[in-house]
């Protein structure tokens, strides 16, 4: 079903008529009978104000003996100004501005002959400088017509976007030019600033809110990371074959590349391929600092994005929570994908009056809305009140022998005997799902009988296991599985779960340079009879301290909890749920040093689920139910992961 658009034609409106608007629509009344509850496009696109300004970070990232300075690109309405109003500020800052472009359509900013910014990637601008907001664009350090170097996620990143907040707000020094000494000031903004993005930029985001500064009102991030060790790196295991030196070299502009070889020692050194836990990895791990954050978080992530996975959305969600901050969050069925390009007309509505009750302070009644919308179906969508829901309760399931080797059952009580399997890195969690009612070498599989009830999974679970290796060094993957009929977004297809249309639709206003209008996308789907619904990853290594790795004694057994990503999924009626425990994740997770064999003690191995209604649910939905028979053929499922070089 195709979603509502919205198409915005501005023309230009008399003085008089603009005045009039402006007060109507820019300042809050005292009032609930005057106050507005959306601001409207009143004022004009072609006639915004375009300007650079270049805000010095305090930092000397590339060692050139001055201070860097970061490139903020403006968009801004011209009318409030010179009524001597003063407006809130959007703000992106992205290493991505030249490098590789932003959204679908991979968007690049583009200059015209005065080094003012003519397009702006995506639709921010477009939309919201008609309605009354200035959005900013920043070059993140390093980047673009930015001074210093980027360190993917450390201090540069951080306190370079930071330093925009901090000049926004009266903070901070800016000059009209990159080396220049003419001095601009930010006299338009009443500060009150949101950020928003998607992946490193939603990061930057995180980053930036976690430092607690004044005048950050909202984030919005986007598929973002929370630690930057976890992005690289679960529990020990490599979740790919490089470090955040390739990633800031791609991304580094020519002079960067030419001053920042120290830059890149310290990532190498600081992030070894071992997988410990190092005071590089500490500064980059925004979930402890999730004390300090003041600005409300609007969170979207796919349930499947197998490139900022999912264990960042549950650590930080869970340290907001912990915190009090006011927060909201949608979780789609897709891969590594902006809302934009999956729920669009509902996406930019509720962003509108996200900010505008975050950053205009009008009363429009989202705060008091659910909290979370979940995608359950392609394009099929529920709410929570709040996130998980309120009845959510951890329960302790166990595997059990079965009848044949490495095909056994999962229910509350506690299990016995061993399960078997050897480290195969050419397989995958879609080749052990295919099989879980198979006895194969590669993997162990727990299946419950068929649900009799819905059964709804709504957090983080974890599964501890006591496992004996055959050698020094053993990965362990866990995933939780859906066993059953489904037609899912094709979140393993190129596009994500997404097919890109060659229609447009517009949302904003448009420049000769700079169109409002974008292809439209439709959701990509494929039938399956499994889902993989929640993973984790680990290092058998790094069994006494998560941070540090150690060999392993052959023939003795370890007990380590594998952390699996936050999930909410519905496993219906007539379906199953299982638990699957094997070595790599083809894929997904990079291969130990050895093949090793392992034994698991299933009298000492648990999941631990969060349903909703707990134990209790599980086994009323459980309870007096026939073991389903074995196919004659492996399951269908999507395709499986493969190999690329992400970048977040």
């Amino acid at each position: 079903m195709p979603t509502r658009t919205r198409f915005t034609i501005w023309r230009p409106l008399a003085t008089a008529a603009i005045t009039t608007l402006v007060a109507a629509f820019l300042t809050p009344a005292t009032t609930a009978h005057a106050t507005p509850r959306e601001s409207r496009p009143v004022f004009s696109y072609d006639d915004a104000v375009r300007e650079a300004v270049w805000v010095d970070t305090r930092l000397d990232g590339d060692g050139d003996g001055r201070t860097d300075r970061v490139a903020v690109d403006i968009v801004r309405p011209r009318e409030p100004a010179a009524q001597g109003r003063k407006v809130p500020v959007i703000m992106d800052a992205s290493p991505y501005y030249s490098c590789c472009g932003r959204g679908n359509e991979s968007q690049r900013k583009t200059y015209d002959a005065q080094g003012r910014v003519v397009r702006m990637p995506l639709f921010y601008d477009n939309y919201f400088v008609p309605r009354g907001y200035a959005f900013v664009g920043v070059d993140l350090a390093g980047t673009n017509r930015s001074d210093g170097c980027v360190d993917v996620g450390g201090r540069s990143d951080i306190l370079s976007a930071k330093a925009v907040v901090d000049w926004l707000n009266g903070r901070a020094t800016a000059y009209t030019s990159r080396t220049g000494t003419t001095t601009a000031t930010a006299d338009w903004t009443n500060g009150r600033t949101g950020m928003i993005g998607k992946s490193w930029d939603g990061t930057i985001a995180n980053g930036v809110a976690a430092t607690g500064v004044k005048g950050l009102k909202t984030i919005v991030p986007i598929s973002a990371i929370s630690s930057w060790y976890d992005y690289y790196f679960q529990q020990g295991a490599p979740l790919y074959d490089s470090g955040p030196d390739w990633l800031s070299n791609y991304v580094d502009s020519p002079d960067a590349r030419a001053k920042c070889a120290a830059v890149q020692r310290e990532l190498v050194a600081g992030a070894p391929r071992t997988g410990d836990l190092t005071g590089l990895w500490s500064e980059r791990d925004h979930v402890p600092d999730a004390s300090k954050v003041r600005a409300s978080v609007f969170l979207v992530h796919g349930l499947q994005d197998l490139n900022v996975r999912m264990k960042h959305v549950g650590q930080w969600w869970d340290a907001l929570t912990e915190h009090g901050v006011e927060r909201k969050i949608w979780l789609s069925q897709t891969g590594h994908v902006d809302p934009f390009d999956f729920r669009r007309g509902a996406w930019v509505d509720t962003l509108h009056r996200w900010f505008d009750h975050e950053l205009l302070g009008y009363d429009n009644g989202i705060d008091r809305e659910p909290m979370a919308d979940v995608e359950r179906h392609p394009d099929r969508w529920v709410t929570s009140t709040v996130w998980p829901p309120r009845a959510t309760r951890t329960a302790t399931l166990r595997p059990a022998a079965g009848d044949r080797p490495g095909v056994g059952t999962l229910g509350l009580r506690k299990g016995r005997g061993t399960a078997t399997f050897t480290d195969d890195p050419g397989l995958s969690e879609t080749d052990w799902a295919a099989a879980v009612d198979t006895p194969t070498p590669a993997k162990a599989g727990f299946t419950t009988a068929l649900l009799t009830r819905d059964l709804r999974l709504s957090g983080s679970s974890r599964v501890t296991v006591t496992a004996t290796p055959t050698t020094p060094t053993a990965h362990l993957t866990a995933v939780l599985v859906d066993l059953g009929p489904d037609t899912v977004r094709d979140y393993a297809a190129s596009g994500e779960s997404i097919t890109t249309l060659t229609d447009r639709t517009c949302w904003g206003s448009s420049t000769a340079g700079d169109s409002a209008c974008y292809k439209e996308t439709r959701a990509q789907t494929a039938d399956v009879e499994y889902t993989v619904l929640s993973r984790g990853w680990a290092d058998l290594g790094t069994h006494a301290d998560p941070g540090k790795g150690v060999p392993l004694t052959p023939g003795k057994a370890y007990t380590i909890t594998v952390d699996l990503a936050a999930t909410d999924h519905v496993v219906p009626a007539g379906h199953r749920l299982a638990l699957i425990v094997a070595g790599t994740d083809k894929d997904l997770v990079e291969p130990p040093a050895d093949t090793p064999t392992l034994t698991l003690d299933l009298s000492r191995t648990t999941a631990r689920v969060p349903f909703v209604g707990g134990a209790r649910a599980f086994a009323a939905a459980t309870a007096g139910t026939a073991t389903a028979t074995p196919g004659s053929g492996p399951l269908d499922g999507v395709e499986a992961p493969t190999h690329t070089q992400r970048l977040p």
